[in-house]
């Protein structure tokens, strides 16, 4: 199979301020650079907060801003595009009594600076986990999945007009204990990447068309952990198909998630092509690792990881320049 060649130019510790230091993602928002993360004492079952590192040009990076509360777990957070052009920061929220938890929900908060946030309000219901937050079609759309009980998880679409007031969409027909999610759009059709914990834990890719009611499953062939992919634009991992060529290509993908399929679990990342993850680098990382963010900045993709690898938690820059493949 011809596939584009991804090389490591550098890679960076970026933040080791607490115990466990975990659970990253990536965005960059008005010329500047920014990677959000949860601090605890431990991976979980701990308060947890979250903290958003800014950078102007990704070697130097501050506390921008500090999401806390007592007795509250905050983790998973996420960053996107939000409405009315704001920068969105998407958390889950678990309370704690006695160090276990209560119950839990998403929030979410904006920013217009990227120095002063909102407070946090519940998005979704009791229960839910929105995962991921994608703009579409001039709504807000995430993958929520819910434990309504033993070995009953379920994973839901849901969508917003204005990121505050949520609804469902569609359930998900996604068996074996799916959990954490990633939804994309690509003009009419809706992606999908669902990490799955039962069977295998192998995780499955989901394609459907407008008004993405309707899906098609396929197993991607790895168990995942921190599911993400980017749809990049065309030429960015193949070279531009000619004139004469016939059959339009599926979007390019490219996807970085912790693999652990019979080995040590890493943080890697893959092209994502035909229902199938395809790795191609491995960046430095073992044992508690991954949940990636990524950014494509000028031909360059930067990757935020965790990884435990060098002692503790902590977080990780890198930057991967991408040799285009010939299309096939």
């Amino acid at each position: 199979m011809n596939v584009p060649e991804l090389i490591l130019e550098d890679v960076s510790m970026i933040w080791d301020g607490a115990p466990h230091c975990a659970f990253t993602d990536l965005a960059r928002y008005k010329a500047k650079w920014y990677c959000a993360f949860r601090e605890g004492k431990a991976h979980a079952w701990c308060p947890g907060k979250i903290r958003v590192l800014a950078s102007t040009d990704g070697e130097k990076w501050e506390t921008a801003f500090v999401l806390s509360a007592r007795s509250t777990d905050y983790r998973d957070p996420k960053l996107a595009p939000g409405p009315g052009g704001s920068l969105e920061l998407v958390v889950g929220v678990t309370r704690l009594k006695g160090g276990r938890p209560e119950g839990r929900h998403s929030a979410a908060l904006r920013t217009f600076d990227g120095e002063s946030w909102s407070t946090p309000a519940q998005i979704g219901g009791e229960g839910d986990w929105i995962w991921r937050t994608e703009r579409n079609g001039g709504e807000t759309w995430g993958i929520s999945y819910r434990l309504p009980g033993k070995r009953r998880w379920t994973v839901h679409l849901m969508r917003s007009a204005d990121g505050r007031a949520w609804s469902d969409h569609v359930r998900l027909k996604v068996p074996g204990l799916p959990n954490e999610a990633t939804v994309r759009f690509c003009g009419e059709a809706a992606i999908a990447l669902v990490r799955r914990e039962a069977k295998g834990g192998e995780a499955w890719i989901g394609k459907s068309g407008s008004p993405f009611l309707e899906w098609e499953w396929t197993g991607c062939g790895e168990r995942v952990g921190g599911p993400n992919f980017l749809i990049a634009p065309p030429g960015t991992l193949y070279a531009e198909r000619t004139p004469d060529d016939a059959v339009q290509p599926e979007p390019e993908m490219i996807a970085a998630t912790r693999l652990w399929n019979g080995r040590t679990p890493r943080t890697s990342v893959c092209l994502m092509r035909a229902g199938k993850l395809i790795p191609l680098l491995d960046l430095p990382s073992a044992g508690d690792c991954g949940y990636p963010g990524m950014v494509l900045h000028r031909g360059k993709l930067w990757v935020s990881y965790y990884s435990s690898h060098e002692g503790r938690a902590r977080i990780y820059l890198a930057r991967v320049k991408i040799r285009k493949a010939r299309r096939p």
